[in-house]
């Protein structure tokens, strides 16, 4: 399987491959199993309880059809990217640049898979002969599926080594407070798997850091953040040494 490698402006390069077909349909194939029982369940609970509520018509087809209808939007726009059975698969839905789609890219797939009719047709043709394995929701909302066991960004600024140089200034003179442990703690959190549970630390960690150095800068990532802090710290301990 192919990698897509991108720069971003940040200098970071992502390093993801696409998920293929086969995963993709054994994800839609478990989705479509919770689907069904879910309709299955709720009619037949319906039906034995002889809800009046659901006598309308209306009614019915709002409360259980809608909820299963924007099943795979609500799923992967409050999920991170994933569906029950993209969890399963371990893939996920990402832009291009790696980084997580909005509103409105989730929304653009969801609503685009009706034309794709899954995956039968249009929708395998186009995953197939596209070149990061997209659909034409992906096409359309700049996304795509990917392999998260694959999923890694590397630092790869130009001047990633720049803190060697005598002359460089350190953009957070605070690091040098920071002790051997915190520091490693840093470097473990940055290199731990990439994940939901990883953005949550990265953040929660760079909250921490920010405080605990008395830094009021909150308009820079927090990924980038802790990054600099790392090579900041290290361009002191070379002064040292």
């Amino acid at each position: 399987m192919p990698e897509a490698n991108i720069i971003t402006g940040q200098y970071v390069q992502i390093s993801q491959s696409p998920a293929s077909l086969g995963e993709r349909i054994i994800a839609q194939i478990i989705d479509n199993f919770l689907i069904i029982c879910y309709l299955v369940g709720v009619t037949l609970l319906i039906a034995e309880l002889n809800l009046s509520f659901f006598s309308n018509e209306l009614f019915f087809l709002l409360g259980i059809y809608l909820p299963a209808l924007f099943y795979h939007f609500l799923m992967e726009l409050f999920n991170h990217g994933q569906s029950v059975g993209k969890m399963v698969m371990r893939i996920r839905v990402v832009k291009k640049d790696g980084t997580t789609p909005g509103i409105g890219d989730f929304f653009m797939r969801w609503l685009l898979q009706l034309v794709d009719l899954g995956f039968s047709g249009v929708g395998a043709l186009v995953i197939l002969i596209s070149k990061n394995s997209q659909r034409l929701g992906d096409l359309a909302a700049g996304t795509m599926v990917i392999q998260l066991n694959d999923y890694r960004k590397i630092q790869v600024s130009l001047d990633e080594f720049s803190y060697l140089d005598r002359k460089y200034k350190p953009v957070y003179p605070q690091a040098e407070d920071l002790s051997l442990n915190q520091l490693d703690v840093i470097q473990r959190t940055l290199n731990s798997e990439y994940g939901y549970e990883r953005e949550r630390r990265i953040a929660s960690l760079a909250e921490k850091v920010r405080t605990h150095l008395n830094i009021s800068d909150t308009n820079t990532a927090d990924e980038k953040f802790l990054y600099t802090i790392v090579r900041d710290y290290q361009h002191f301990t070379l002064e040292i040494i």
